[in-house]
């Protein structure tokens, strides 16, 4: 069994709101083995990107907080170090690229710029070695005229060249673990795929695991070995990709993909869809918090909020229901 890159154990965070304290993540637990690709999924709201930003230390405090958990990177725990500590990984050894990067780019820098400074700030490289090497970051992932497009702003790119920048700088340093918070969600269908397959060359030629938060579950069937299921802040379903797809054991999982187009279906085949709305976490619940939209919801999902148990050789789920029997666990 490979080492854990990433071992995060029990984290929860919270966002202090005028209507009350939300609790955003709660108790989530993981781990990431070296050159693996984990997917993240679920509706918006329900934790993956405030989970991933909480493991940074990009948490705005407040009105965030980060009440409990371990967060091991290289048995450093992520989520006790300062500032400056946690600088120094961020970038160096964990590349992240955000969901718009219209947003995340500083629009009065140029990209040579905004490309040269981490390779100077963690590698210590010369203003010269920097610019060469931001050219070759350019080249790599795609973008033509690489030398000439350094001294060009951000405004200047379309969007999808813009997610391009943005994926040169999280890979400049070379990093151990590249986060991807929804990369493609604002770029149409060509560009997305465009991206995607970017982003697994670079996987296998740098090595470098990758952490893909989505919604999109396509997404994740073409470039996650494994998969995380994300709703009110907890973790309700993890499995092996393909085991997730053939025998999803979560009702909230199984409303997810039967959301999705299929080619193997007729043309009158309609779209499954998930009745209700996320909850708002202003208290933690002590029922299932999924149990208000579920088909299969019985009296024991009401009174108490199932923990996640093993189903199936690495296929873990948090329901008292068995749904393909339809009967109690």
């Amino acid at each position: 069994m490979p080492e854990l890159l990433l071992d995060v154990q029990g984290l929860e965070t919270t966002f202090k709101t005028s209507e009350g304290i939300v609790h955003a993540v709660n108790g989530v637990s993981f781990g990431l083995k070296e050159g693996e690709t984990l997917g993240v999924v679920g509706e918006s709201g329900c934790g993956k990107s405030v989970t991933m930003l909480s493991i940074l230390g990009l948490i705005p405090t407040p009105p965030g907080n980060v009440k409990a958990g371990t967060a091991n990177f290289f048995d450093r725990d992520l989520l006790k170090m300062s500032s400056d500590e946690i600088r120094a990984i961020r970038g160096a050894q964990i590349g992240m690229v955000f969901q718009d990067p219209m947003t995340s780019l500083n629009p009065v820098l140029t990209v040579g710029r905004q490309l040269t400074e981490p390779l100077m700030l963690h590698l210590g490289m010369t203003k010269k070695q920097a610019d060469d090497r931001a050219a070759e970051l350019l080249e790599m992932v795609g973008i033509p005229n690489a030398k000439d497009r350094l001294a060009d702003y951000p405004h200047q790119f379309s969007g999808g060249m813009r997610q391009r920048v943005m994926i040169a700088m999280a890979i400049s340093c070379s990093p151990q673990l590249l986060i991807a918070d929804e990369p493609t969600t604002a770029l149409d269908v060509t560009i997305q795929a465009q991206i995607t397959d970017l982003i697994k060359r670079l996987r296998n030629e740098l090595g470098m695991a990758i952490v893909w938060i989505t919604h999109d579950l396509g997404v994740v069937a073409g470039i996650a070995q494994r998969v995380i299921v994300m709703y009110g802040g907890y973790i309700i379903e993890e499995a092996q990709v393909n085991e997730l797809f053939a025998n999803p054991a979560h009702p909230y999982t199984i409303g997810l993909i039967g959301s999705l187009p299929r080619i193997d279906q007729g043309e009158n085949t309609k779209l499954a869809s998930i009745d209700g709305l996320p909850p708002m976490l202003f208290e933690m619940p002590k029922h299932c918090p999924f149990a208000p939209r579920c088909k299969w919801v019985m009296e024991r999902c009401w009174n108490e909020n199932p923990v996640l148990e093993t189903v199936a050789p690495e296929h873990r789920v948090a329901c008292w229901v068995d749904v393909k029997k339809e009967r109690p666990r």
